[in-house]
């Protein structure tokens, strides 16, 4: 059994072209992988990944210089482990993006629902929130062979 959505994602997206170093991002690949229906604009839906696609390359700044450094023009290059003909860095690199911008656009939840109703699921939402937020963060700490925490003794 397929699932019908009443609000259909439009066709024929453009993916988001990404710096030389990094993939491109497939909006319509988005929108199926983390469940987002039509009821979000390309528009919105391509402001707000564009501006965590700028977060992940930003937090990737450093690492992605390293890898320069050593020769390897594209994240692709990049030796990793393949898992479904794909290179694990792909992965988790489209893993970060996708949770940052599902994150983004759960954040702004009530611009779609201003009822009661609205404000009541954005105030459930935090957990989810965080929970895509922490995903994010750990696949950009596996993209650069970081654990995913840091702790300190003061």
């Amino acid at each position: 059994m397929k699932f019908i959505t009443a609000n259909p994602p439009p066709e024929n997206e453009e993916p988001i072209v990404n710096t030389n170093f990094w993939p491109s991002v497939d909006l319509a690949d988005l929108r199926d992988v983390m469940r987002i229906d039509g009821t979000v604009s390309t528009q919105r839906l391509r402001h707000i990944a564009l501006n965590e696609i700028a977060s992940v390359n930003g937090e990737l700044f450093v690492w992605r210089d390293e890898q320069k450094d050593k020769g390897y023009s594209s994240l692709s290059a990049v030796p990793a482990d393949s898992i479904g003909g794909h290179s694990i860095h792909l992965f988790r690199y489209k893993q970060a993006v996708y949770c940052k911008t599902k994150a983004g656009l759960l954040e702004r939840y009530r611009d779609y629902d201003a009822t009661n109703s609205g404000n009541q699921k954005a105030e459930e939402m935090p957990d989810s929130i965080d929970d895509l937020r922490r995903d994010a963060a750990w696949a950009i700490s596996e993209i650069q062979g970081l654990p995913h925490s840091t702790i300190e003794l003061i």
